[in-house]
């Protein structure tokens, strides 16, 4: 490793009114080195690396390059001294192929560019750092994962050598990330400096050479890999010992009777294409069924199926013995099933409404929150309050808007409003993405509890350390259909990675 850091933030302070997101941080990056950075929601992690990438200004400290101290004034600035950065969520443009999109990156003092040699320029690179993707593709036409190969070619096109990675494997199969490792292991062996910002400490303790721990915006630690380990980093992480052994929590117990039975469900996705292509399961009282799979392969269109939002084209959906196809949402929520939606601030929640006003959004016309023509306030107030204290909500008053609430909190109130409904069927879409590992604890203590109280959950999640920790079985969802499914005691993370990426050679080995 070089003696001279490629990135030094000294003394870096952000504030902002009322608060102060980053206090005296230091940090240093260094060619060859995978640099993790870990902390809660909140802790500070995306305002120091919007200060690095040129997006705030810091109020006080410095940022030096090579030891030559710069002034980011833009992303420009941050671009042209060799930093980039792949957020959580793309910045692609959909309509333009692979080459379009890293082309539009291109500093030249022409306005013409050869499309010739932008195309063999991205092959050369994706062959050398084992990212291949067609240049001439569309992105629209990408998977998730070349998606992400993009973005990160679209860096290295343009001769960055920090690179910044943001929950990169929040999308990937097993096996993408094992890939995705080995790429970011030899870009920093060829002088990058890799920082890798993500909440799995299991991938943490694998990928990185350095770790720096954010909490409350302050560093409380920074140490190399070897000198910690699992619970000394989430004991620094939240200032406060957990139960990490969250498998002991799912106790043993007897289910009841099928609530749902799915078969040969087909529907249509967003674009006009399949999303379901005969989709069939079953769920019991009291049993927690996780659907593992990469986004976008039917998980979304089951879930709005179930809950009456999207008509199936073919099938049968029987709830406790009764066919519900063709049943307005309305039907579906007085019936005990309860859909909580992955974007919990654009669906599930209404972000310019207080918590009152969304604790009661689904009821507000039953005689539980009105009179007659009239909302009952008192009520709703009551309510919320209620929900507020048992589910340990935090907001500064139940009268603000939701969208000034963090991630974590935003996910327990919409969990906690529907647990309130005590739904016979609870269809739950990653409820932990983007949370840390104090909201996470908190959020599955809740799914369990509901699971005590005999309530059939459909569990969708990108997480097989999540669907082992929580769920009875599990069924590996692609292109539409469960390829295989098994009990939780006997998933086999090989197969199951396989299954999520389409390959099903080894389809005898299912149960």
């Amino acid at each position: 490793m070089a003696d001279t850091p490629l990135i030094s933030m000294r003394n870096i302070v952000k504030r902002f009114p009322g608060v102060t997101a980053n206090d005296q941080i230091n940090l240093d990056l260094y060619p060859g080195q995978v640099h993790a950075l870990l902390g809660e929601n909140g802790s500070g992690k995306t305002t120091l690396m919007s200060i690095l990438t040129g997006l705030y200004r810091p109020t006080e400290g410095t940022i030096s390059v090579n030891g030559q101290e710069k002034k980011f004034t833009s992303p420009r600035d941050a671009i042209d001294n060799g930093i980039g950065m792949v957020h959580q969520h793309f910045k692609l443009i959909e309509s333009f192929t692979v080459a379009e999109n890293i082309a539009l990156s291109q500093i030249s003092n022409s306005f013409l560019l050869s499309q010739d040699a932008v195309v063999d320029d991205i092959t050369k690179l994706g062959e050398k750092y084992g990212m291949v993707v067609n240049p001439k593709s569309y992105v629209w036409q990408l998977s998730v994962g070349e998606k992400q190969r993009v973005e990160i070619l679209r860096m290295l096109y343009r001769n960055s050598k920090v690179l910044i990675l943001d929950e990169p494997t929040a999308v990937l199969t097993p096996q993408e990330t094992r890939e995705l490792f080995a790429n970011l292991r030899k870009m920093a062996n060829d002088g990058c400096a890799v920082v890798f910002i993500s909440h799995k400490l299991n991938e943490v303790l694998e990928l990185a050479d350095q770790i720096t721990v954010l909490r409350s915006g302050k560093v409380v630690g920074c140490f190399g890999r070897n000198d910690t380990n699992r619970y000394g980093l989430i004991e620094m992480m939240i200032g406060r010992d957990i139960n990490v052994n969250k498998s002991n929590n799912k106790q043993e117990q007897s289910l009841g009777e099928v609530i749902l039975e799915v078969n040969n469900i087909s529907a249509l996705n967003d674009v006009g294409t399949l999303g379901l292509n005969g989709m069939s399961l079953n769920v019991k009282a009291g049993e927690i069924y996780g659907i593992a799979g990469v986004s976008g392969n039917g998980q979304r269109e089951l879930a709005e199926v179930l809950a009456g939002l999207r008509p199936a084209t073919c099938g049968s959906i029987k709830f406790k013995g009764e066919e519900i196809i063709g049943m307005s949402p309305k039907a579906m929520i007085e019936r005990g099933i309860s859909y909580v939606p992955e974007d919990r601030l654009g669906m599930g929640l209404v972000p310019n409404l207080d918590a009152s006003e969304n604790v009661i959004l689904k009821e507000y016309g039953t005689s539980k929150y009105s009179n007659s023509w009239k909302v009952n306030k008192t009520a709703a107030i009551k309510a919320t309050e209620a929900i507020v204290k048992k589910f340990d909500v935090r907001m500064g008053s139940i009268f603000q808007p939701v969208k000034m609430m963090s991630g974590g909190n935003l996910q327990k109130l919409l969990l906690g409003r529907e647990i309130a409904s005590h739904p016979k069927l609870m269809i739950v879409l990653y409820p932990v993405r983007g949370l840390d590992i104090g909201a996470i604890e908190s959020v599955h203590k809740l799914l369990l509890q509901l699971k005590k109280e005999n309530t059939a959950i459909i569990l969708v999640s990108e997480e097989l350390e999540e669907i082992a920790e929580l769920a009875d079985r599990v069924g590996v969802i692609f292109s539409g259909k469960i390829l295989g499914e098994f009990p939780v005691s006997a998933m086999d993370t090989e197969l199951v990675g396989s299954l999520m990426a389409g390959i099903t050679e080894n389809k005898e080995d299912m149960v």
